[in-house]
């Protein structure tokens, strides 16, 4: 199986299909992925929650659409199809929006703006061509006032399917296609790089989690020496190689263990740390840890995981930053977990924002969890830097990533 047929949701551009009830949502899915991904009814409001649909999208590479139910939506179960929709705005990177009657309503011009504010990039796609005559000056509006561009076609007789395409991947952000990447650059050719992975209890059995593989990935592609190697055999590792390796880098857990082993004159990281970088904003992220300082007993702090994973006995986001937390405040504070698509419109009532490293979404939906915690004034971060801060190794942790930001 190839890397793109199982490459990550968080690696996939993530395509939202947006539009009122029965605009065609779920056939335009169906249409571009030629499966039937989506229950396709003339009753409006066929689609209740987000469906997802993993695809191999040439020459782009690996995307993820996801259509969505109706925006307009009524009662009291639409209004919560509706809510669910708008979860999707935070984690779009290029939105389809399906007229599939030729009228533009304050639907239309709702999630318009909404994608225009979060400088996302829409494709305006009339459906039913085969049914509705072309209402050319709607399109014309459409083009030269909204300056957005549109395609027209029928799912139902799946035509326009070419154009439809190509003007998707005229549509595609550039900093997408840009690969960004997570170690490589701070490095100098052929480096040797030593990865510490402990293997306990919630390491999966038999493989690594995503970070550690993709770290380990791009490296190799770079032509960096890598070794891999446990907590506690770093000791034992250290002293085989000839000369010191460039950069240690270690899951955060590890941090004081490895810090006291790893000499001052090398440097050492975390893979959160590099991720809150590569899918975040590390100066946000930098501050954020440092207003931890401001942190007293009885506040509040939001924890925020993207993934849905069964939480274990000594769990990192419920049991281990909550504990180093509240030593390093001396007190008790009060934390709220959420996980998956989750995430408080208000977060007045936090201190703090804690998120997860991010392996298992877009860089899209972590920038936007940042932008809205900016907004109302809240400090946030991730786990990485927390806990790199909780066991007083911050700004050891952050060097390397910081100076390369501060170069760009």
């Amino acid at each position: 199986m190839s890397q793109i047929q199982t490459a990550p949701r968080g690696l996939r551009l993530h395509i939202g299909i947006f539009g009122r009830r029965n605009a065609g949502k779920s056939s335009l899915l169906n249409m571009m992925t030629a499966q039937n991904v989506s229950i396709v009814s003339d009753v409006a409001g066929t689609t209740t929650d987000p469906v997802e649909k993993p695809m191999e999208l040439l020459p782009l590479g690996p995307v993820l659409f996801i259509d969505t139910a109706g925006i307009d939506d009524l009662g009291l179960l639409g209004e919560e199809r509706a809510k669910r929709t708008r979860q999707v705005f935070d984690r779009t990177e290029l939105a389809i929006l399906v007229i599939g009657d030729e009228q533009w309503t304050p639907f239309e011009e709702e999630i318009r703006q909404e994608f225009q504010r979060r400088n996302v990039p829409i494709l305006v796609v009339f459906n039913k061509t085969d049914l509705n005559p072309p209402d050319n000056t709607l399109r014309k509006q459409v083009t030269d006032d909204f300056q957005l561009p549109i395609v027209a076609v029928s799912a139902k007789n799946r035509t326009g399917f070419t154009e439809l395409k190509q003007k998707l991947l005229a549509c595609v952000p550039e900093e997408w296609l840009s690969s960004p990447v997570i170690v490589a650059d701070l490095l100098p050719p052929e480096s040797v790089v030593v990865l510490v992975i402990p293997i306990d209890k919630e390491a999966p059995k038999g493989r690594l989690i995503l970070p550690q593989v993709q770290v380990l990935r791009e490296l190799l592609d770079h032509g960096h020496r890598v070794m891999v190697t446990r907590d506690t055999e770093l000791s034992a590792t250290l002293e085989a190689l000839r000369e010191p390796p460039t950069l240690v880098v270690t899951d955060s857990q590890a941090f004081r263990r490895v810090s006291e082993i790893v000499p001052k004159t090398v440097p050492l990281t975390g893979f959160s740390v590099l991720f809150a970088r590569f899918k975040g904003d590390l100066p946000t992220f930098i501050d954020g840890t440092r207003a931890v300082e401001k942190l007293k007993p009885g506040d509040h702090v939001l924890v925020a995981e993207s993934c849905t994973h069964h939480a274990i006995g000594d769990d990192i986001g419920r049991v281990k930053i909550p504990r180093w937390l509240q030593d390093a405040v001396g007190g008790e504070l009060h934390f709220h977990h959420v996980q998956g698509n989750d995430f408080p419109v208000d977060l007045t009532p936090y201190q703090l924002v804690i998120q997860c490293g991010g392996c298992m979404t877009n860089r899209r939906a972590i920038l936007t969890r940042i932008m809205q915690a900016r907004e109302q004034g809240v400090p946030v971060t991730n786990y990485g830097m927390i806990i790199a801060w909780s066991m007083g190794i911050f700004e050891r942790a952050i060097e390397i990533v910081q100076k390369k930001t501060e170069n760009k």
